[in-house]
């Protein structure tokens, strides 16, 4: 009944207003007026990064394409990003990007270092869909503009500006399993110099779903408060902007209480959070036919959480300070120079039980690392050929001094065209348990080894070419990553059965990924684009060179996107095909039986989405996942939950069924 509920909710408000509504101009198009014509083009959802750099920018296009309620709901239709659940019981999601697991993309929010440490596990659902202007995705090693964390790419999330068009927006959400939020983006120019801007968020989850009726929620009851407050200065020569952010979440997972054939008490977890931020960048332009300009970027956050899972528990308190002074410089079209210091502080203090056994005392630690580091850029731009080369060098607390470099080249010999090639090494400094929460979710005991850091070179080339084809343009791309780790934190699996072992890297360790892609408009108004993506990540566990467990060796997508002529409606599919992969060595029970297969099989994926837009507002109903594929055993021996058998971090595919919802998009203009 709840599902039905949401659908003709959804239709009622498509056609309630429809007769009212025909003469709207107020959708997503580029429009061009004429003394006495006016010419409308449809912006595309996804645009080539126009650099050295291999990457895209997804606009908010592209985004209105499918519910999109936070940034781990983002990359539904880009074929390059994955997103996965860490385990079934938290609701904890890890991108991938180049086969690899988050912790080796840099994520930034407008260009700062952000969502490291023990934000990463749930950070994706710290950023609302509705707040933000884009995303840019680039792969391989970045800029050395922004330190030298990136191994496989960066994420950079743009949100909407203090000095956009002043008005408030709001988008109201509800889906069939009993999720429910409202955004808010309120604008105010309070004069010509002066914007200020609110954005909020409010989400709660309803009900206890268990769908595969293993006594496990198949989500966690999830509550959610959400606060931004920017600004924006701007006189003359000089600009700043500033902020602050406030977050609060509660997520309530584990065995329904009341379900009736329990034998032992609930296995329960529980993690509170709340996060700080505040970021102010100022900027002087000494020099505008040149571009010359110095700015000063800072940012602060303190994240606390207390979490437990089960009878382990883990308590984190994080502080990060970052600032960065930088200068630019354009003396031609030709030449750009880009310099700049930075420094950056972590200070993450834990409190933990690893064992489950009350006789052990909780272990309690300070990891403080302080970098100080200073880059230097390079860009020469041809009239066919771009080049950028940076160098950077770091000096840690704990890891003394270091060079990063990094090269990336574009060579586009015709218009339609293009090849680009990069090369460059990431460092970073991982924390295991803060990175890996969803660990301590598992029945098996957890041997943690000093890993003091990881380092990756990083290799890419990719091409594009556009073919005029009736018309219309035939997109084709094709790219291919090498990522080769020196040194490493491998979460290994397999060595030991009754164990899960967090080591430093002993042999070799890597990622092969090759992509094809292909767009084209085929018919007025329908976009098709096709993708295929390949996978060979290994790493030595155990001391065998396996491939990595739980991720897929491949992935298909097929997207379908029409828009009527004048706009007034829009139609959304997304089709997905993931391939198998290795499970991690089976463990067995007490009768010699392994407890899952060796291998996990493929499976697909539909969503899809409907859009009727209005001068003010917009209707969306949509579903995900419907096909209806889930991984049947979730968690291993979940009528066990005390036991070292129990383990629901062996997740590899859908979690959920299939998801309806819909909702609504108001602009309501100046306030």
């Amino acid at each position: 009944m709840r599902i039905h509920y949401y659908i003709n909710v959804g239709i009622i408000l498509m056609f309630s207003v429809h007769s009212a509504a025909q003469d709207t101009d107020f959708h997503p198009t580029d429009t061009v007026k004429m003394h006495s014509a006016t010419v409308k083009a449809r912006r595309p959802g996804t645009l080539q990064l126009r650099g050295a750099q291999n990457g895209t920018l997804i606009t908010r296009e592209e985004l209105f394409k499918a519910a999109c309620c936070n940034l781990g709901e983002s990359f539904v239709t880009n074929p390059s990003v994955d997103v996965n659940y860490a385990d079934a019981t938290t609701g904890a999601q890890q991108i991938k990007l180049l086969g690899l697991s988050g912790t080796y993309v840099q994520m930034l929010t407008e260009a700062m270092p952000n969502f490291r440490g023990a934000a990463l596990p749930y950070g994706l659902s710290y950023v609302p869909g509705s707040w933000m202007q884009s995303i840019q995705v680039s792969k391989g090693s970045a800029s050395v503009k922004n330190g030298h964390e990136s191994m496989t790419g960066q994420i950079n999330i743009e949100y909407l500006k203090p000095d956009d068009t002043e008005g408030l927006l709001v988008n109201a959400y509800g889906n069939s399993k009993s999720r429910a939020e409202v955004n808010t983006v309120s604008n105010i120019h309070l004069n010509s110099k002066l914007c200020a801007e609110i954005l909020g968020h409010a989400e709660k989850g309803f009900g206890h779903h268990d769908e595969n009726h293993d006594t496990f929620l198949d989500q966690p009851r999830t509550t959610q408060w959400n606060l931004q407050n920017r600004w924006k200065f701007h006189q003359g020569n000089y600009l700043m902007h500033a902020g602050i952010a406030l977050l609060g979440e509660e997520r309530d997972g584990g065995q329904r209480v009341h379900a009736t054939h329990l034998h032992d008490e609930p296995y329960l977890t529980f993690i509170r959070t709340h996060r700080y931020e505040a970021y102010m960048k100022h900027a002087v332009i000494t020099n505008p036919e040149h571009g010359t300009n110095v700015a000063l970027t800072t940012s602060a956050s303190i994240h606390k959480q207390n979490a437990a899972y089960g009878k382990r528990f883990y308590h984190v308190n994080e502080k990060s300070l970052y600032a960065q002074l930088m200068m630019e410089t354009q003396p031609s079209s030709e030449h750009q120079l880009s310099a700049g210091l930075s420094l950056i502080h972590d200070d993450l203090g834990q409190r933990y039980l690893l064992s489950p056994t009350s006789s052990n005392e909780p272990f309690r630690d300070h990891e403080r690392e302080t970098e100080a580091g200073a880059y230097g850029q390079y860009t020469l731009s041809l009239s066919t050929f771009t080049s950028m080369m940076g160098l950077r060098v770091d000096h840690s607390s704990l890891h003394q001094t270091f060079l990063t470099p990094r090269v990336h080249l574009k060579w586009n010999p015709t218009p339609i065209f293009t090849l680009r090639a990069s090369a460059g090494e990431g460092r970073r400094t991982p924390h295991p348990l803060a990175e890996h929460q969803s660990l301590l979710s598992s029945g098996r005991s957890i041997d943690l080894q000093t890993v003091t850091t990881e380092r990756a070179w990083n290799y890419g080339a990719s091409a594009t070419l556009s073919i005029p084809l009736h018309r219309q343009l035939l997109k084709l791309g094709a790219e291919y990553y090498y990522t080769r780790f020196r040194r490493q934190l491998v979460v290994d699996y397999d060595a030991d059965p009754s164990s899960i072992i967090l080591h430093p890297l002993h042999g070799k360790s890597y990622s092969h990924t090759v992509q094809a892609e292909a767009s084209y408009p085929i018919l007025k108004g329908l976009q098709l684009m096709a993708a295929y993506r390949w996978h060979d990540v290994r790493s030595t566990y155990g001391n065998q060179l396996l491939s990595r467990p739980l991720t897929s060796h491949s992935k298909g997508l097929l997207t379908a996107s029409f828009k009527t002529p004048l706009g007034l409606w829009q139609a959304d599919a997304t089709l997905t095909l993931h391939g198998g992969g290795r499970m991690p060595q089976p463990r067995v029970d007490t009768g010699g039986s392994p407890l899952w297969s060796s291998r996990f099989h493929s499976f697909e994926q539909l969503s899809a989405q409907v859009t009727r837009w209005y001068r003010h507002f917009s209707v969306y109903v949509g579903g995900e996942n419907l096909t209806g594929k889930t991984q049947k055993q979730l968690i291993i021996a979940a009528d066990r939950p005390w036991s070292a058998d129990f383990e629901p971090t062996m997740v590899w595919g859908p979690v959920h069924g299939a998801t309806f919802y819909t909702g609504i998009r108001i602009n309501l203009g100046k306030l």
